[in-house]
């Protein structure tokens, strides 16, 4: 896993530090980074902080185990919360640095930012074709799509295939290739979902298989799953409170501070319930 990423991410930054350089010389930079770095309060409201929320959770792959068994492989000479801070704030920049390519490419050839997943595969080609090296600019672009895919799938499929090794014994090859098939096969009704089985909406008109796949991971697994998780560290017959904290204060790094106590007994399940539950109301209301 780490000889993979480890190559993979330094590509992947190298890729976004070459194409933010470059949105920033188009025409449509300026229009383009004050849309996306000036700040519109009028704009934040409810959905947009679970919104948010629902986001972090997947960018973080909160909820659903993989940062979980990732952290199982530390070496026990480093604390687990300078390991957490450090991971937030990589995955911070390269979201920062998406935005700066992004944004620019947008306002520069007239493509409506707001359009979700159409931005990046129907409008973003079509702006490519008409820059000047637009070749070269989309295929690094899509190149860092396609690497930034690969690291995420190797940080889920990880956590199943620690699973079969660690619970059923298989090796390391049989569990790949089983859980490899496996996640293909369940990923071809998302792919149906844009072409045969098109017609199929799930969540009401306009919707597909990915939408519900989505929500089904991001309103439900995710948070439950944190929950979950945060319920087992205070329960008696779970880890414990005691045990979290010998366990994160192991080793050199950053210390994590029992006044961190209340708010994650206390504060934090009730806000985990909140975007599970405004997630619903949205969706459904």
């Amino acid at each position: 896993v780490e000889r993979v990423t480890k190559y993979m991410m330094v590509a992947l930054l190298f890729l976004m530090i070459v194409l933010a350089v470059h949105s920033f010389t188009l025409d449509g930079a300026k229009e383009g980074l004050t849309f996306y770095l000036k700040p519109d309060l009028s704009k934040i409201s409810g959905s947009v902080v679970v919104g948010a929320m629902n986001q972090a959770f997947f960018t973080l792959s909160l909820g659903i185990g993989s940062m979980a068994i990732f952290g199982s492989y530390i070496d026990r000479k480093r604390r687990i919360g300078g390991e957490a801070v450090t991971i937030i704030a990589l995955d911070t920049i390269v979201a920062l640095f998406a935005g700066l390519i992004i944004f620019p490419i947008c306002f520069s050839f007239g493509v409506d930012p707001g359009q979700g997943p159409d931005l990046i595969f129907v409008s973003l080609p079509p702006a490519f074709a008409t820059m000047q090296t637009g070749r070269f600019v989309g295929a690094l672009f899509f190149t860092f799509m396609s690497l930034a895919a690969v690291t995420t799938v190797v940080a889920v499929l990880e956590n199943l295939i620690a699973y079969f090794i660690d619970e059923h014994r298989f090796s390391r090859k049989k569990a790949s290739l089983s859980v490899g098939i496996g996640v293909m096969l369940l990923s071809l009704p998302c792919v149906f979902g844009f072409n045969i089985w098109k017609q199929f909406q799930p969540l009401g008109k306009g919707s597909n298989i990915l939408d519900l796949e989505d929500f089904v991971v991001s309103q439900n697994l995710l948070p439950l799953g944190a929950l979950m998780m945060l319920l087992f560290v205070f329960s008696k017959n779970g880890m414990g409170w005691k045990n979290f904290m010998i366990e994160v204060n192991s080793g050199k790094g950053m210390s994590f501070s029992e006044k961190w106590y209340w708010y994650l007994r206390f504060i934090l399940p009730v806000l985990l319930l909140v975007v599970f539950l405004v997630g619903y109301v949205q969706k459904f209301a």
